[in-house]
């Protein structure tokens, strides 16, 4: 397992799965709980909706071993924030924003762990740039991102607008959670976030 680069980020991670139990949802920024990852703020930047019909279907990521098919959608709370995928080994995608392969960023979340051990995000801080991440759709098409950065964000300074905002072609987030475990809240204090793109195509 490599170790973390710098300060290790959020996906994006990830807000969703951040905690050995299930965690409460969380409010939208400034702040962004264990548990979830905060949409864009109302009158803020909003992702493209995603076309009718099209969904992604398998997520691989071949340096950290992760081979992931049947992604749930993944909506928001009651207090407009990200839901994290309902089971542990489940991957999740943002459901309201962009499909993975269409302009701006898709946002893929996952569990980090669990009482039972790994979850599927688990090595998701071990990724470095340049690494591979392939996502294919249920419209036939696969589409190849190359990671960009990988960053660590306390949970009360998530960049949203960084994680949700425009971005030039096809952009990739992965979140899940990272950094030390808080034993009282059964949460990380951090959020993972790998930023990938196809721009190297």
């Amino acid at each position: 397992m490599r170790a973390d680069a710098g300060a290790l980020l959020v996906v994006a991670v990830l807000a969703a799965g951040c905690s050995a139990a299930p965690a409460a949802p969380v409010a939208p920024p400034p702040a962004v709980p264990a548990s979830s990852v905060a949409p864009p703020a109302a009158g803020g930047p909003q992702p493209l909706p995603a076309p009718a019909g099209v969904r992604p279907l398998r997520l691989r990521i071949p340096a950290i071993g992760v081979d992931a098919g049947a992604l749930v959608p993944l909506g928001l709370g009651a207090a407009h924030q990200l839901e994290p995928p309902a089971r542990f080994e489940d991957v999740g995608w943002y459901a309201a924003g962009p499909v993975p392969g269409d302009p701006g960023p898709a946002v893929i979340a996952a569990h980090v762990d669990s009482r039972a051990g790994p979850a599927p995000f688990f090595r998701l801080r071990d990724l470095r740039g340049g690494d591979q991440v392939f996502v294919a759709r249920s419209d036939g098409q696969e589409t190849r991102f190359v990671v960009d950065a990988v960053q660590r964000y306390p949970k009360d300074a998530f960049p949203t607008d960084a994680v949700y905002g425009p971005a030039p072609g096809s952009a990739l987030r992965l979140i899940t959670c990272g950094g030390s475990f808080d034993a009282a809240k059964r949460s990380y204090r951090d959020n993972i976030v790998v930023y990938a793109s196809t721009r190297w195509d």
